[in-house]
């Protein structure tokens, strides 16, 4: 199976990549680093000659910038010559809030195929950060039809997809959204036993295909977006492993 770089070393170290044409889903803590993972592979995605479509429902496209920038990533220079666009949704959800004072528009709720409405027909990548605003009122079996359907979409149009969801969401959508998609991280901070320090670590909690550790993997985020510290342990004959 055909893979795409992550852009976050360690990590392509592991998996080999996303698999193309399929879903991982991020999950995680406040602060823990979500949408610069989203960025970091959509910046990795444009300079693998990918058509990467960026759909933010909280920020608009200034934000990301801003945080980009911080990096030294030049997402403007994608955006210019076609291989990078952003779809806001913040403006858009807002005015639908608005409706919901005045109007039932219950059909409306957790219509998550909305996001692929306005991508063009040549996408090969895509982030959605974060399909957790479009949640509420959702009852476990309503969110599992919805995010299913999203997924086959995504996968009937061979979109290989980032899909973020905040720790905000609920426990239990976690669970069920883990069901649907063909690899998950959890990204979480925590207090480190032996040093007393807070740290950032990260669960490959699955990725079908592919051979994944056990352990949770300490990173870190600084001047080059997210850097794996340790965890990582590959015999040298599955360095390079292939999928069976």
């Amino acid at each position: 199976m055909k893979r795409i770089k992550t852009g976050i070393n360690g990590i392509d170290q592991i998996t080999g990549g996303f698999p193309d044409g399929r879903s991982i889903l991020i999950t995680g803590d406040a602060g823990s680093g979500k949408t610069i993972f989203g960025l970091q592979f959509a910046k990795m995605s444009c300079e693998q000659g990918l058509k990467t479509v960026y759909i933010t429902t909280e920020e608009d496209s200034n934000d990301l910038y801003t945080q980009s920038s911080a990096f030294s990533w030049d997402l403007k220079s994608f955006e210019d010559n076609g291989s990078l666009s952003f779809i806001e949704l913040a403006g858009i959800r807002a005015k639908v809030t608005e409706a919901e004072m005045s109007i039932d528009i219950e059909s409306m709720k957790g219509n998550f195929s909305k996001f692929l409405n306005d991508l063009p027909d040549d996408t090969q990548t895509v982030v959605i950060d974060n399909i957790g605003s479009y949640t509420a009122k959702l009852t476990p079996y309503e969110f599992r039809d919805r995010f299913d359907l999203l997924v086959y979409e995504l996968k009937q149009r061979n979109i290989t997809a980032l899909i973020i969801l905040d720790s905000a969401t609920s426990r239990e959508l976690n669970e069920i959204a883990l069901f649907s998609v063909y690899g998950a991280f959890k990204l979480m901070k925590r207090d480190n036993p032996y040093t007393g320090r807070r740290e950032r670590v990260m669960d490959i909690v699955k990725m079908r295909s592919t051979k994944t550790p056990t352990q949770f993997i300490t990173y870190e985020i600084n001047s080059n977006g997210i850097t794996i510290v340790s965890g990582i342990e590959l015999d040298p004959e599955n360095k390079d492993k292939k999928d069976k």
